[in-house]
């Protein structure tokens, strides 16, 4: 970045755990799904279907149980939405942890995540273990907003609006992380400098690379 950084803003899942989508994929091996069945039922209707709703807390985890049996079995293949509710939460990467330490170190740090008030805490886990990990990750930061509880979700501009005006800073001096691309379209258009996730290893390099933080 050519301006002095003042915060690193962070996604949760598929950042700081690995991703639900290698789920997703395993799901689908294991019940002889097309690949990539069940982000395209996510795809249609991408603001007002199940998924949104439930980012949103419109809709209970029954509610999106049938919903989104209603939404697969449109495109063929009938899926129960609890099936999916419980491939979301991911194992931790302490790499990455590690780094938003380091960040905290010198900058602002705040989460914005898209979840769902399902399992235990913001990553969802039904697992004491991981909801335990991610409690003590969720304390790190200087602020956290959570889908669920604001009833606003990503890619809504206002949610990266509240994130930087809580941390009161400039967008322009930000780096957004984020493992969709569509998530990090508005906040680029705001003038933060974004980082599509793909896995671990590249995470790291990217952000050492936005921030020259030593030790990420």
């Amino acid at each position: 970045m050519t301006t002095e950084l003042q915060a690193v803003i962070w996604d949760f899942g598929g950042v700081f755990t690995t991703s639900p989508f290698e789920a997703f994929t395993r799901y689908e091996e294991r019940n002889g799904l097309p690949k990539d069945f069940v982000r395209s039922v996510n795809a249609v209707n991408i603001q007002e279907n199940a998924w949104a709703k439930l980012e949103r807390s419109e809709v209970t985890a029954d509610e999106f149980d049938a919903l989104f049996r209603d939404e697969s079995r449109a495109l063929g293949h009938e899926v129960p939405g609890k099936d999916i509710l419980g491939l979301l939460s991911g194992d931790v990467r302490p790499a990455v942890v590690e780094a938003l330490k380091i960040c905290k170190q010198h900058v602002k740090v705040g989460c914005i995540t898209n979840n769902a008030p399902v399992g235990k805490g913001a990553g969802m886990s039904s697992d004491e273990k991981k909801a335990a990990q991610v409690s003590e990750i969720m304390k790190q930061f200087d602020h956290v907003i959570e889908s669920s509880k604001l009833g606003i979700r990503k890619p809504d501009p206002r949610i990266y609006a509240l994130m930087c005006e809580a941390l009161d800073v400039d967008p322009a001096r930000c780096v957004y992380l984020d493992d969709l691309g569509i998530n990090l379209k508005p906040a680029r258009a705001m003038g933060m400098h974004t980082i599509k996730v793909l896995n671990e290893a590249q995470l790291l390099q990217d952000l050492r690379s936005a921030t020259s933080f030593e030790g990420i």
